[in-house]
């Protein structure tokens, strides 16, 4: 072999082991920075609960609710009661919502409740305001009879004003015929 060839092939050797160790190198710290971000996630973020695969299972994100807050009520209880067109009679399912909402609400006295009623645009504004007052206070008249007291409740018809959805098709429609609990620490203006 010839010298001149023999030095290039050391030479290739010397830049390959370099080579081998700048790439180990670089693992390494690859390697050390997804332990950092590891440690630091676990120190940011808490523990997921585990999913089971059950109806009641925590919803993503939500696992964490405290009893008795807000997100509780609205998570876990339900703040919406629907009506059929131009009633302001409660249904079964109106019933049963109901009655989880009393419950918590005498469970966390705590809270007042506003109860927004709305409407639909199935007749004029007046006609409107006046059937979602009557159902924002049938849903009152509902919370007292089990046991809520009247002093923590208020009711505010709005008519059709703050539709959900501006539609014409009767599954839409029906996301407007609603009383909303709205909770609330202090008692705002009607």
């Amino acid at each position: 072999m010839r010298p001149g060839r023999m030095r290039n092939i050391t030479l290739m050797s010397a830049l390959t082991g370099c080579t081998r160790l700048l790439a180990a190198a670089a693992m390494l710290l690859t390697l050390a920075a997804c332990n950092t971000t590891t440690e630091i996630a676990a120190l940011e973020e808490p523990t997921a609960a585990p999913i089971t695969g059950q109806t009641n299972d925590p919803a993503p994100g939500f696992e964490n609710v405290v009893a008795g807050s807000e997100e509780d009520f609205i998570l876990n209880v339900g703040r919406r009661t629907y009506f059929t067109k131009d009633s302001s009679a409660l249904d079964s399912v109106a019933m049963a919502t109901l009655d989880k909402q009393a419950i918590w609400l005498n469970s966390n006295p705590r809270w007042l409740v506003k109860l927004q009623g709305f409407a639909d645009d199935s007749g004029s504004a007046s006609n409107m305001e006046t059937l979602s007052q009557k159902r924002a206070d049938a849903v009152m008249a509902y919370l007292v009879s089990k046991g809520v007291d009247a002093n923590r409740l208020w009711a505010k018809g709005y008519g059709n004003d703050r539709e959900v959805r501006d539609c014409t098709d009767r599954s839409c429609q029906v996301q407007n015929r609603r009383v909303v609990s709205n909770l609330r620490t202090e008692r705002d203006a009607l």
